[in-house]
């Protein structure tokens, strides 16, 4: 029933689009076909060696050697309807792993492999949705290039935009100029996405969602509903959407400081999901439950929820230098369900245009990252808790998760791009008996 109320809703959407649409709109200076395609393909190699560790838990990062790889490939599909909308497709298919089946660390050295752990190359939908914009008074149409889940077409310069499908929220919130992009940039995923913001999502980083964009030349303002997944970590979405949600706001600002253009957002989210809390968890646990420790597939709707605050920041320095920054915080009383676990971040980082050396093609970056956890989420580790990426079954010397990146990529051939990346990780999983880690990754990545 609610699927088909998705269908219907979808369809009016349509029909709203195709009444909006008149025989002299702007459809009429829209060039080319109407379609787009791109393509991209990318594959990490990652090797970590041994490290000090004097005991390990259900979710520890393996102190001997690791070396694994993972791959995906993406066909992005789009084709224009009317004036203003628009319909993307995303077959995708990913392969390979993460170290010690992507567990260990909370800022994980790879932000192109999830918790599938499925090494044989797997096709699914990563995307598919509708999206519709609506001009704002005082706009101009301006031509939109096109680009990946962009046709070329021309979009009101302040618009209403409306999307409704599959996709991954980080398609629309949390962009960074230097900092958001694993494929092309930074490899962690805490320098892909704010570590703090559970975002709503499947395995493989996907979900329902319903986004409402107000765009601007100078400000934006970005709110969306999405499903939760039924377990945490898990490849189903739950449609009881009534029960359980992932509630998204983001708002940001362009500004210029000497002829450079910098950005600022703030994003604000609160998911109500089955995750259970972290001091009941200790409670049950010592009242003889024994299976209480473990909190990532609860069955009943207990209406626990989970908030928090994101910032983002970049800014130009000069010609060919960029600086960032996020930071960002959550309550941290409720288990992780998505993303990663992590209740408070920092990530100051640099980011180098090749130009500067003739390469323009090229680029450098470096970046810190500090994570953290929350009371609560410490004494559940402490008393052996575990989710589905921490957990050493015990945590008698708590620390920050302290990690270097930098990376260097250049263009082989056209189309054609080459990364070497190096990650030292301090106190993997929050664990000052355990670590450091030394990580070193290539990275293969084809676009067009």
């Amino acid at each position: 029933m609610k699927l088909r109320l998705l269908i219907l809703f979808v369809f009016a959407l349509l029909l709203v689009g195709n009444t909006y649409a008149s025989t002299n709109d702007s459809i009429k200076k829209d060039t080319g076909s109407g379609w787009t395609f791109h393509f991209q393909m990318t594959s990490i190699y990652q090797y970590h060696g041994y490290f000090h560790a004097p005991y390990s838990g259900h979710n520890s990062l393996q102190d001997t050697i690791e070396q694994d790889m993972s791959i995906t490939s993406t066909f992005f599909i789009g084709r224009r309807l009317w004036k203003y909308a628009a319909v993307y497709v995303n077959p995708e298919i990913s392969g390979g792993k993460g170290f010690s089946g992507t567990t260990g660390i909370a800022g994980f050295p790879n932000g192109e492999i999830y918790r599938v752990g499925n090494p044989t190359p797997t096709p699914y939908f990563a995307r598919a949705y509708f999206q519709q914009s609506f001009a704002l008074p005082g706009s101009k149409d301006i031509f939109t290039a096109d680009d990946k889940n962009q046709a070329n077409q021309f979009l009101p310069d302040k618009r209403i935009t409306l999307s409704i499908g599959k996709f991954s929220l980080g398609d629309f919130y949390d962009d960074n100029e230097y900092s958001h992009d694993p494929r092309t940039q930074f490899m962690n995923w805490v320098l892909m996405d704010n570590g703090a913001w559970d975002y709503p999502a499947n395995t493989r980083g996907y979900t329902y969602a319903f986004v409402a964009q107000v765009i601007t030349p100078e400000w934006f303002l970005t709110l969306s509903d999405a499903l939760e997944p039924v377990y945490a970590n898990g490849p189903d979405l739950d449609w009881n959407y009534s029960k359980t949600f992932g509630l998204t706001l983001e708002t940001g600002w362009k500004y210029k400081i000497k002829e450079r253009d910098g950005g600022f957002s703030v994003l604000l989210y609160l998911n109500q999901n089955r995750a259970g809390n972290y001091e009941n968890a200790i409670a049950d646990y010592n009242a003889g439950n024994l299976n209480a420790l473990h909190i990532d597939s609860l069955s009943a709707y207990n209406g626990n929820k989970k908030y928090g605050v994101g910032v983002n920041w970049n800014h130009p320095i000069g010609k060919y230098m960029g600086v960032f920054m996020r930071a960002g915080w959550n309550d941290g009383k409720t288990g992780t369900w998505a993303f990663t676990e992590v209740d408070q971040t920092f990530t100051p980082g640099i980011s180098f245009s090749g130009a500067m050396w003739h390469r323009k093609k090229d680029n450098f970056g470096a970046a810190l990252i500090f994570n953290g956890l929350s009371k609560e989420h410490r004494d559940f580790e402490e008393a052996g808790g575990y989710q589905f990426i921490i957990g050493d079954g015990q945590l008698p010397h708590y620390s920050a998760e302290e990690i270097f990146e930098t990376y260097y990529q250049t263009v082989l051939f056209e189309h054609l791009f080459l990364a070497l990346d190096y990650q030292y990780i301090q106190n993997p999983g929050y664990n000052a008996d355990r670590g450091p880690v030394n990580v070193g990754s290539i990275r293969v990545h084809i676009e067009f």
